[in-house]
């Protein structure tokens, strides 16, 4: 069964939406989210079998205009081809100090949605990895490697985008501390 590319992008923004604009008092506001993506899984073929380059491209494109609404900076992970390096943004990269490695992606080494993004992005670099403070996975592409500890996962409103699963977590900072430890200040 093929869903229609206008449905996607519709299940694509909700998600982003739900997941970036949620407020919770122990989560900090998103600054990068790492994006995870099977197209394959999209279309409903088993994940690396299928690609589909022009849904990625259409997923990438969606989730950069949502993320710019806002104000969200972007990693998207590549394949295990590429040891799931991640495609961001020159500034992003210089801005978190994360090192760059050399590897361009393409949908057979990298994914379709990643190597979409490469050439999408203005001055795109692929980078190791990152700690980023959310993260969406279409279609279980394990993503948990790039977020902060301690990673929250989220039950949207919508549970697939296309054929694909879909899982998002958001970040919060540790607790630490021991049995005398506050997490709140007090009037004492």
């Amino acid at each position: 069964m093929m869903i229609a590319h206008e449905e996607i992008v519709r299940q694509i923004e909700k998600a982003v939406y739900e997941l970036l604009r949620l407020e919770r008092d122990d989560f900090n506001s998103p600054q990068l989210m790492v994006v995870g993506c099977s197209t394959s899984e999209i279309h409903g073929s088993q994940i690396g079998k299928a690609g589909q380059p022009e849904l990625g491209g259409l997923v990438a494109q969606t989730i950069m205009r949502c993320a710019e609404a806002c104000g969200v900076q972007l990693a998207f992970q590549c394949c295990e081809h590429l040891n799931r390096a991640l495609v961001v943004e020159r500034k992003t990269a210089e801005r978190y100090n994360l090192e760059i490695v050399s590897a361009v992606p393409y949908p057979s080494a990298g994914g379709s949605c990643a190597s979409a993004a490469y050439r999408l992005m203005r001055a795109p670099v692929l980078v190791e990895t990152v700690r980023a403070d959310a993260g969406i996975d279409i279609g279980e592409t394990l993503i948990g490697m790039h977020l902060r500890p301690v990673a929250i996962p989220i039950r949207l409103k919508i549970s697939s985008i296309g054929m694909a699963r879909v899982t998002v977590a958001r970040t919060r900072p540790k607790l630490i501390g021991g049995s005398r430890a506050r997490y709140e200040l007090d009037d004492q």
